[in-house]
């Protein structure tokens, strides 16, 4: 099928440069092509989404700061107003008769007054207003004259309070637009009075300051009834107008816009251009262009780099395998100073050389497995002489009456016979302890303290197979590292989860962490002196039998004993099933 499309695809007469020129332009330009086209909808609509969410996330933050600039001027002047703690100083004040009794409220009235309107810095001009006067009390700036509260815009009008939107402020030399807040003070028998906060100025420059991504916005500010009361484009949207767009965003004339709305019942509009809203997504499209028509340019100039890389060093290739396919090892390569070919040559003449190598390893091997054959049967006739003659040495001692030293022969026959291997690599848990008891056995002979042995296997685990001498040496670390007269040695051997675990522990010295890291990591200068080498040999042979099934871990505690366990897979065999007596 691969063969008939070939040939459909490319007639006989088309060279391999024009194949690879159209395959090549096919590659390339296809996926290209496709590429743009789908990223269009998928870039045009991440990209929209993305400004949208920064421009609403930038427009939520400046709805909840001006609300929490409204709260805060909410908050201070019901605290100036009545039944607020300055609000009924000031009732007394007004109510007051005596000369004296008014001095003396009215200087505790204003301090009071003062330590407010100071302990706020987000609040600017601060006074109260007497309607029916006309005059200001307790101004903490110099008012604008002939200034009116009833042309300030309104941002939300409620019972006895009324919050304004951005306006000039009334403070007398400060053309800065400020938020602000009137509120009624309830004294009875009283002409009106209200109360008078002002923002910070720069707190609202603040908040209507522009980021990077909407340097260019504008924002309105409108009523619960959608009149604006606040305009960046008052040529477009002049202040007192109606902003009549429903929903939450959409386009109006030449802007974007956004729309949040507050609690309070207030809405704020951040309106943004739209060839601002729009240059990144053309931004893209012009790179898009620009990537397309370099990619065509690359991939003819690509084509013709190609055909010249290929077609020389693929005759190279040819010749050395036809070099190879001629037995001709000696034949010099030339190279082509192309990595991916060099490199391909230079694996043929690793071959070769690999050839010629395995040939003379053949021979040394062979050589070699000679000279096993004659170390093999001197291996096992020095072990069969050494038993001989412990053997001999044994009926000696018998002839004499030496039973200690008959005793001692004979175990020592044993281990020797068990350890060095004469029944094959694996053994079982049985004989490892047989082998264990004969080497016990030596050892009390050879010390001079005492030491009680107690030993815990079921018969069912008997016959569980186990590497070869690997108990021998866990129970001679008891010994050497602090075993004292008198001293314990428990061997436990029990199964686990189909895990096999043997414990070797002791009431001896124990040892420092130090040298249990050293015994558990082969140190070289802690087995030249003759200490852990059992320790290192039953850590490989448990490596190289289980291939990582097992594990060897050793406890102690100074004063107290060690311990060592030993994790094995369980596997159970027969005698005759594991070597052959």
């Amino acid at each position: 099928m691969l063969k008939r499309l070939h040939l459909l695809w490319f007639p006989d007469s088309f060279t391999l440069k024009n194949r690879i020129v159209v395959v090549f332009a096919l590659c390339t330009l296809l996926p290209l092509i496709c590429t743009v086209v789908f990223a269009y909808h998928t870039m045009s609509t991440m990209l929209t989404s993305k400004l949208n969410t920064s421009l609403r996330d930038n427009l939520r933050q400046v709805e909840l700061s001006i609300e929490n600039i409204l709260v805060n001027l909410n908050h201070v002047s019901q605290q100036l107003a009545a039944p607020g703690s300055v609000g009924m100083k000031l009732d007394a004040f007004l109510k007051a008769k005596d000369p004296y009794e008014r001095a003396s409220l009215y200087s505790e009235f204003k301090n009071e007054f003062n330590v407010l309107t100071f302990s706020n810095p987000s609040i600017g001009m601060t006074m109260y207003f007497l309607e029916n006067e006309g005059r200001y009390l307790l101004n903490n700036y110099g008012v604008k004259p002939d200034s009116s509260m009833e042309d300030l815009p309104i941002l939300a009008d409620r019972y006895k309070i009324r919050n304004h939107g951005p306006h000039i402020s009334l403070q007398r030399h400060n053309h800065q637009y400020v938020l602000s807040t009137l509120r009624q003070v309830d004294i009875r028998n009283r002409d009106t009075i209200y109360v008078y906060i002002e923002s910070a100025f720069n707190l609202t420059e603040d908040i209507l300051q522009r980021n990077e991504r909407t340097q260019r916005s504008s924002y309105l500010l409108m009523n619960a009834e959608g009149e604006v009361t606040y305009s960046d484009l008052p040529e477009r949207f002049p202040v007192q107008s109606m902003f009549s767009e429903q929903g939450n965003e959409g386009m109006t004339g030449a802007y974007y816009w956004f729309k949040e709305q507050s609690d309070q019942g207030w809405s704020i509009v951040s309106l943004i251009p739209q060839v601002q809203y729009d240059e990144e997504k053309n931004e893209w499209i012009v790179q898009m262009a620009y990537l397309t028509i370099f990619f065509v340019v690359l991939s003819l100039i690509a084509s013709w780099l190609l055909w010249l890389m290929v077609y020389r060093p693929m005759n190279t290739v040819h010749e050395e395998i036809d070099s190879l396919t001629n037995n001709d090892f000696a034949s010099k390569v030339i190279f082509t100073k192309i990595p991916e070919f060099d490199a391909l040559l230079a694996q043929f003449q690793h071959m070769k050389a690999q050839i010629r190598s395995l040939f003379q390893q053949v021979e040394q091997k062979e050589k070699r497995r000679a000279d096993l054959e004659v170390e093999k049967l001197m291996y096992q006739i020095n072990p069969h002489f050494l038993m001989n003659t412990l053997d001999t040495a044994r009926w000696m001692a018998v002839m004499n009456g030496q039973k200690d030293i008959d005793h001692i022969l004979t175990s020592l026959n044993r281990l020797l016979s068990y350890n060095l291997g004469k029944l094959g690599e694996l053994s079982n848990v049985a004989e490892e302890i047989e082998s264990m008891k004969q080497y016990l056995s030596l050892q009390q002979h050879r010390y001079d303290f005492t030491f009680d042995v107690q030993i815990e296997a079921s018969d069912d685990l008997m016959q569980t197979t186990v590497s070869r001498f690997i108990l021998q040496p866990l129970v001679e670390n008891c010994l050497y590292h602090g075993l004292e007269d008198d001293g314990h040695i428990s061997v436990c051997v029990f199964s686990e989860h189909d895990q096999l675990v043997i414990v070797v522990s002791d009431d001896g010295k124990g040892m420092s962490q130090e040298k249990i890291d050293q015994l558990l990591t082969d140190d070289t200068a802690l087995q030249k002196n003759g200490m852990g080498i059992g320790m290192s040999y039953v850590k490989r042979v448990l490596e190289r039998q289980y291939e990582g099934a097992s594990s060897l871990r050793i406890k102690s505690t100074l004063g107290k004993g060690t311990s060592i366990y030993v994790t094995i897979p369980t596997e159970v065999h027969g005698n005759d099933q594991h070597h052959d007596r």
